[in-house]
């Protein structure tokens, strides 16, 4: 096979303080192809990607571009060989446009002053190849966290193109979404354009793979064709299978102990009104934009809302008061873990002792011996891996940092746990710890609500599937009975009333 138009890492090895990043990795890209890496957080996949960005330098063996050796000095040389990436941290400036946003730092010019015109025309034009209808005036910091993740993709294709690397890209996408990117990528790979798509979403393999490399412990523990058996792909990179990813349900359905009537934000949500007893895992489902987070931020007391009620164990919740939600015993782990539920630069104890910070303080000082303690405790509960408890949360792979998010609210020990897409970016060694956890809390009799865009996640873990449209409940199903095409079907059903829930 040639090397014109072929990416390759040969033998290459990343060292950190203490830590082997990356030991001897081979893995190469091919023109026109997908090929998807795997692994679980920590596994070496991001250290491999930054190498063929130009972020990192390997220690040891060589990159090559069209056969020959490259060393790059910084992302500028990559993206001068036709290497664009697409990071899970989007490199966005909020107050910007989205056309602003797509050729930042290279804007069209015309006689060396900004030529806004081409800027704005430009912008449309990659956004029309994508297939979306986003606005490149608006301001990115106004869009939701799926806008904004395409917006990043748009600004990856406005380079001249050859390899593109997407790690984790459709964590944040809804299912149509997914399906427009999906053919956005295959349209690329059809005019030659080497792909690397990093994801944990098996079921995403086999949809849009060529290939698939899988690390582990930072070696390559396999190459395999995209088609093989997920059991053999989670062997491979967990070291052992996973015979049951959905834990059985065996809590007992008590009483009453979330009721939630009439409630109403103008605009975001209306009229939703259902219960959610003791024991019971209740799914949320429904696509991006469909009100969702509107809803869970509305009980928890995070957004007010304008009419309706939300009673916890007969207690009833003031709109928008969160000091009360708590003390009633409603905990929200947010969808934006490092946005909206981690402090990044403190440490794993200040994190994990944040929702419990008064009632660890007496007398105006905090009792720092118990909220170690307690956050020693949590760590040993949750299987978090920390070199210690003054690490700093921002080192943490994501499924770490999702069970201190989890582990921070536990310690509140809260009656019903709200948990706003609780695997998303995760591995599928952490999905299953939260599995079980979540099953754990539901036999000690709490009440669980997951909103989740994974569709057979929704419905492995859920007692029942409660799904919106267009800020409105437009269907509950029971687990039994609930099927992706009736969660689908009830998703898409504000469509079906001329609305447009995209």
């Amino acid at each position: 096979m040639t090397d014109e138009g072929r990416l390759e890492l040969i033998g290459v090895g990343k060292t950190y303080p203490g830590v082997r990043a990356l030991d001897e990795v081979d893995f190469d890209l091919r023109p026109g192809e997908v090929h998807v890496l795997l692994g679980e957080n920590g596994a070496g996949k991001s250290t491999l990607i930054k190498m063929m960005a130009g972020v990192h330098r390997s220690d040891t063996g060589e990159i090559r571009v069209d056969g020959r050796v490259v060393r790059f000095n910084g992302p500028e040389d990559a993206e001068k060989l036709g290497i664009a990436t697409i990071h899970q941290e989007m490199a966005l400036v909020p107050q910007l446009t989205v056309a602003e946003n797509i050729y930042l730092g290279r804007p069209p010019r015309r006689f060396g002053v900004l030529d806004r015109a081409a800027l704005r025309r430009d912008a449309r034009a990659i956004l029309d190849r994508m297939g979306l209808s986003l606005d490149v005036d608006a301001v990115v910091g106004e869009l939701g966290v799926a806008q904004r993740q395409l917006v990043e993709i748009a600004k990856a294709l406005s380079l001249n193109t050859r390899f593109l690397i997407m790690d984790e890209p459709t964590a944040v996408l809804s299912r149509s979404e997914v399906d427009r990117l999906f053919s956005l990528v295959r349209e690329l790979t059809a005019q030659g354009v080497g792909v690397v798509f990093i994801s944990h979403l098996l079921g995403e393999v086999a949809e849009i793979g060529d290939r698939v490399s899988v690390l582990r412990d930072g070696a390559k523990v396999g190459e395999r064709p995209a088609g093989t058996d997920p059991d053999e792909l989670v062997r491979l990179m967990v070291g052992r299978t996973v015979d049951a990813q959905y834990p059985p349900r065996e809590a007992e359905i008590g009483e009453e102990r979330l009721r939630v009537r009439g409630l109403t934000a103008r605009g975001l949500l209306e009229d939703i009104s259902f219960t959610a007893r003791a024991g019971e895992v209740v799914g949320i489902g429904g696509l991006v934009g469909a009100g969702r987070t509107e809803l869970v931020r509305a009980l928890f007391g995070a957004d007010r809302y304008d009419a309706g009620e939300v009673v916890v164990d007969g207690r009833r919740i003031p709109p928008g008061d969160i000091a009360a939600a708590r003390a009633a015993g409603l905990a929200l782990v947010p969808e934006d873990r490092g946005g909206q539920g981690l402090v990044l630069g403190a440490s794993v104890a200040e994190n994990l002792g944040m929702a419990t910070l008064s009632d660890n303080t007496r007398g105006g000082l905090v009792d720092l011996g118990r909220q170690r303690e307690r956050a020693a405790e949590s760590v040993r509960r949750l299987g978090i891996r920390v070199a210690g408890l003054d690490q700093p949360a921002l080192t943490l792979s994501g499924g770490n940092q999702q069970k201190i998010v989890i582990g921070k609210w536990l310690q509140a020990q809260p009656s019903v746990l709200i948990l706003d897409e609780p695997t998303r970016g995760i591995d599928v060694g952490a999905r299953a710890e939260i599995y079980e956890l979540i099953n754990e809390l539901a036999r000690a009799g709490n009440t669980v609500l997951v909103v989740s865009s994974d569709l057979p996640e929704l419905l492995g873990l859920s007692d029942r599937v409660l799904v919106m449209a267009d800020g409105r409940l437009r269907g509950e199903l029971d687990g039994a009975e609930a099927t992706q095409e009736r969660v689908l079907a009830l998703a898409v059903s504000a469509d079906s009333e001329g609305n447009d829930d995209a």
